[in-house]
């Protein structure tokens, strides 16, 4: 996030497109019901009628996978009824004319026939961000699981530029994270293509001064994403697979590809806390500890580095992540001799600029968010004041494309999948729990009452659901919080198998699979 989460609450328009916000930042969300007490204007930009969407102003109930038509169209009114920031605009950014140029056919009324929402409202919305004071953006994986999911962040971007609602408090393009320490892990270099601190290594400079600090000679090669890594696996050019907490089996698109990928490996080892189904695959599986079991950082979505404390002794063999991977590399020749990861934090304040200040005796006294450069620093609430990371703030040309998969004939329906309240991601530890399993026990598929006449099913019928990629059975739950022509399920099941359905075509930027939108058949099951 550009801003803080109880900045949120301050702004006066609210633009919250692809998130769930009440069910998958249930926390977060009483941000926005303060913001809406207070007077705000809150549109809600979401295919499904969600629960925000019931005290939203205006809900955009757009086509699924037709975001990028919906921004580059406020963006067209913004510039079209002279309602930009010019000042901003001239003093603090570059390619606007880049901008005007991509946009300049971007009518509302184009927009209207590929998103479905009316041209007018279209125009109402992109009038009130313009003109609000604070104005501020809210998005989750809605926009970013597309093959267009990077451009559409640079459509939203493009848009607080236009009216500089960025750089200051109670404003911002703000991406909700969806796992309690993702940004963390992002920020340790959790990621193919940088090191912590997000400093490429195919960098030199970078990289010389990693090499210099570990001890050993680093490879200039960018790494494979998730995705990659199955493709390889399955070509038999990927032979050993080291999985930590994530369990991809469930979570990754086309699940079948995966699994294929998987048993083809010549060795996988799972560290995690349950026997998940990819650890059921494994050779060997290490047991790690929870968060309640070890010491160490999370860093959540706001970019705050908050302290997490042991509660109780690790139980049975399990131990803490690091220790594990402390054990292996001095088994495997390198030496690591860690004694805490307060140890560990101070290395992390040697090698990662927006962590230098971020010390274990600073973090018993309150989380610091960072960038945190020194220990005088007090932390960042909000990024880009003043000016730019970059230096100047840069539009980019994006354009409409359609989803890789859209209904036809054959498979009539499209398909959207995400989270439930009650439930986290693979279910591998929500579902141990027993109260949250007698609240939502079983996934069902959520399916217009239209939809559901013509199928000649009812609320509790099972169906089939077939892709190109799979099939799987699920109990139907009849709604008009869908539109007509629109599935949606969670993938939180084993025993409905969402995944086996979802495509795996990637955005060709950020890697990322389109989860959100997939092409399929439904058949009531007798």
């Amino acid at each position: 996030m550009t801003n803080s989460i109880h900045e949120i609450a301050g702004a006066d328009f609210i633009l919250a497109i692809g998130t769930n916000t009440t069910e998958t930042h249930p926390v977060l969300s009483l941000q926005i019901r303060k913001a809406v007490k207070e007077g705000a204007k809150l549109v809600v930009a979401d295919p499904r009628r969600i629960e925000l969407a019931d005290i939203a102003d205006v809900h955009i109930q757009h086509k699924a996978g037709s975001d990028m038509a919906l921004l580059n169209a406020m963006a067209h009114v913004i510039i079209e009824e002279d309602l930009y920031n010019k000042e901003f605009v001239k003093e603090r950014t570059e390619g606007f004319e880049e901008v005007v140029e991509a946009v300049k056919e971007c009518t509302p009324e184009w927009a209207a026939g590929i998103t479905g929402v009316d041209a007018d409202t279209i125009r109402e919305v992109a009038r009130g961000y313009a003109r609000a004071e604070k104005g501020t953006i809210l998005y989750t994986m809605g926009i970013t699981q597309h093959i267009c999911g990077t451009d559409n962040v640079l459509a939203i971007a493009n848009l607080a530029m236009l009216t500089g609602h960025i750089g200051r408090e109670n404003t911002g393009v703000n991406p909700l994270r969806g796992q309690n320490n993702v940004q963390g892990a992002c920020d340790m270099g959790g990621l193919p293509n940088v090191y912590p601190g997000y400093q490429r290594v195919d960098d030199p400079a970078v990289r010389e001064k990693f090499e210099k600090a570990w001890g050993v000679k680093l490879s200039p090669k960018v790494g494979l994403t998730v995705g990659e890594m199955m493709d390889n696996a399955l070509a038999g050019k990927l032979k050993g697979l080291f999985v930590i907490g994530e369990n991809p089996l469930i979570s990754d698109p086309d699940s079948n590809h995966v699994i294929e990928g998987m048993k083809k490996l010549d060795f996988l080892v799972v560290q995690d806390l349950f026997l998940t189904e990819t650890a059921e695959l494994a050779d060997v599986v290490l047991p790690a500890a929870s968060f309640a079991e070890k010491d160490g950082t999370f860093t959540n979505t706001e970019r705050r580095v908050q302290r997490v404390r042991k509660a109780i002794e690790p139980i049975g063999d399990s131990k803490p992540d690091w220790e594990i991977i402390q054990m292996l590399a001095n088994a495997m020749g390198y030496p690591m001799n860690y004694s805490s990861p307060e140890e560990i934090m101070k290395e992390i304040n040697e090698v990662t600029p927006q962590y230098g200040g971020i010390t274990y005796e600073r973090l018993e006294k309150q989380g610091l968010q960072w960038p945190c450069p020194d220990t005088d620093h007090p932390g960042t609430r909000f990024l880009h004041e003043g000016k730019f990371a970059r230096g100047k703030g840069k539009f980019h040309a994006v354009r409409y494309v359609d989803p890789d998969e859209t209904p036809d004939q054959e498979y009539p329906f499209m398909l959207s999948t995400g989270r439930r309240l009650f439930h986290y991601h693979t279910g591998s530890m929500s579902r141990r729990a027993e109260g949250l399993e007698t609240v939502y026990p079983e996934e069902y598929l959520e399916m217009n009452p239209q939809d559901a006449e013509k199928l000649g099913v009812q609320s509790g019928d099972r169906v089939k659901v077939t892709s190109r990629r799979g099939e799987i059975e699920i109990p139907v739950r009849v709604t008009e919080r869908i539109q007509p022509g629109l599935v949606f399920a969670s993938f939180h099941f084993r025993e409905t198998w969402v995944n086996k359905l979802t495509n795996s075509a990637r955005d060709p930027k950020a890697k990322i699979p389109e989860y959100k939108v997939c092409a399929v058949k439904i058949e009531k099951v007798s």
